[in-house]
């Protein structure tokens, strides 16, 4: 049976959608919201670093939406969408049920795409979901342990070789995380360390062209080189081929090889296919396919019809594809749809950019606080994970997760490894903790002092939270 035509649907599970939802529930919206997403978990993509690596856990990156929606007045549907009828205010899914909408929000994210690379579907890992994370991590595990076993130099060599196919923010996360990580594991088996290489392979020579990151440029390579095993740079190279023990590439006009026992990539992903199907003319889309859509992010053509993240392409306001930009148009979306049902107008959405995060190893990051202030290394790693630790959906998972994560990076508890390990000696960690004391002693200040402006300027940050944790405001 289609579902009541009072019904707001929302298609995809990612930081759009799922805050779309959260935040209609927490208005007390009135009518029915249903949710349809195809995984069971939500991904905190931005963390998938630290779940790979190990630093949190698999509960507090990658829950399972029914935990994330407990208590709310959102209905979870764990299915595919099949197709989307706008004329008919219509979706039907796999399993065959179709449901009606008064107010649709299509958020279903993008899809990996491999520009057509011959191999690159077959033999190449992603890292776009808490699933990817999981597989990337037990093949490394696996090729290391088939390393150790061998005797033969090259067939060691290649094993111990991972190619991180491009070199924006994603590819260079990795690489980050990887040149730490995995001397870590390799030296936990026996194995010499200094044989592990992880090489970032870019068609050009320019590192994080043309994002919104670009102006860290400096910092990053700076932190590349720094790794406990320094990254290899593969630059002007074209891949063309990739194979399961290598990649094939373009370079100086010439064809190479690349030998790699692991190939991830990380070079773009797509919007969703079933954008390409809707009504919707050419010069309503951008040349990626997105929808365009208004400054309230409605369909030109279909105002009942929101959409948002990599769904949508605002040509006079273009925003860069991040968890601050969905989570805030999520938010933007819930609101205009509560008013839509109280019979008032809905109002542009207005995107804060707060300044950009990126993890640069393990205890390692930038934070570039509007895009003015950089706080390098172990404390720009504090920032940015309390910051994103802020964003995790549900205010209980949220305080759960910063509180436990909060102890551990303080306290060193439970850790998958240690600062000794990195090379630190105990004073440097003290040093650390000292230093990481520092960064929450001085909010601490600020906030008994001027609580309003306190909250106003750093709630996006997570700051508020933390302090929230370990010392409570009268109030």
């Amino acid at each position: 049976m289609p579902q009541s035509s009072h019904t707001t649907v929302i298609l995809g599970g990612g930081f759009a959608g799922l805050f779309t939802a959260l935040h209609l529930s927490h208005q007390n919206y009135s009518h029915p919201i249903i949710l349809i997403e195809q995984r069971d978990r939500f991904s905190f993509k931005p963390l998938l670093y630290e779940l790979l690596s190990g630093e949190l856990h698999s509960s507090q990156v990658y829950p399972h939406y029914q935990e994330l929606l407990a208590g709310s007045s959102v209905t979870f549907v764990q299915d595919t969408v099949e197709s989307i009828h706008l004329n008919q205010c219509r979706v039907t899914v796999t399993s065959g049920k179709v449901f009606d909408y008064r107010n649709l929000v299509l958020a279903l994210g993008g899809k990996t795409t491999y520009f057509n690379t011959p191999g690159a579907a077959e033999y190449a890992m992603p890292l776009t979901s808490g699933e990817e994370a999981i597989a990337l991590r037990k093949h490394l595990r696996y090729r290391l342990h088939q390393a150790i076993q061998t005797q033969d130099i090259e067939r060691r060599r290649l094993l111990l070789t991972v190619a991180i196919i491009g070199a924006g923010p994603a590819g260079i996360e990795l690489a980050c995380t990887l040149a730490d990580l995995l001397p870590i594991w390799y030296d936990e088996l026996g194995g010499d360390a200094d044989e592990i290489r992880v090489v970032l392979v870019n068609r050009s020579r320019e590192i994080l062209k043309g994002d919104v990151n670009s102006h860290l440029r400096c910092t990053v390579q700076g932190a590349l080189k720094r790794r406990v095993v320094p990254v290899d740079f593969l630059f002007d190279a074209v891949v063309t081929k990739m194979q399961a023990d290598g990649v094939e590439y373009q370079q100086n006009d010439q064809t190479q090889i690349l030998q790699a026992g692991t190939i991830a990539w990380t070079a773009g992903t797509t919007p969703n296919p079933l954008l390409m199907e809707l009504p919707i003319l050419a010069q309503r889309r951008d040349k990626r396919g997105r929808l365009v859509v208004t400054p309230t992010l409605q369909l030109p053509d279909f105002p009942e019809v929101f959409a948002a993240g990599d769904c949508a392409a605002d040509k006079n306001n273009p925003q860069p594809p991040t968890a601050q930009v969905a989570y805030q148009q999520g938010k933007a979306i819930a609101h205009n749809l509560q008013r839509l049902w109280q019979g008032n107008s809905t109002v542009p959405v207005q995107i804060q950019m707060r300044g950009t995060l990126m993890k640069l190893g393990l205890n390692e990051g930038v934070a570039n606080l509007f895009n003015k202030v950089q706080i390098k290394g172990q404390p720009g790693h504090l920032i940015r994970e309390a910051t994103y630790l802020q964003l995790l959906p549900n205010s209980a998972h949220n305080r759960k997760v910063t509180t436990e994560w909060l102890t551990d990076e303080l306290f060193q508890r439970d850790r998958p490894f240690s600062h000794m390990q990195l090379g630190q000696t105990p004073w440097l960690s003290g040093i650390a903790t000292i230093a990481a004391g520092l960064i929450l002693a001085t909010p601490l200040v600020w906030r008994a002092a001027q609580p309003m402006q306190f909250q106003q300027n750093f709630s996006w940050t997570g700051v508020p939270t933390l302090l929230d944790q370990l010392a409570p405001s009268s109030h």
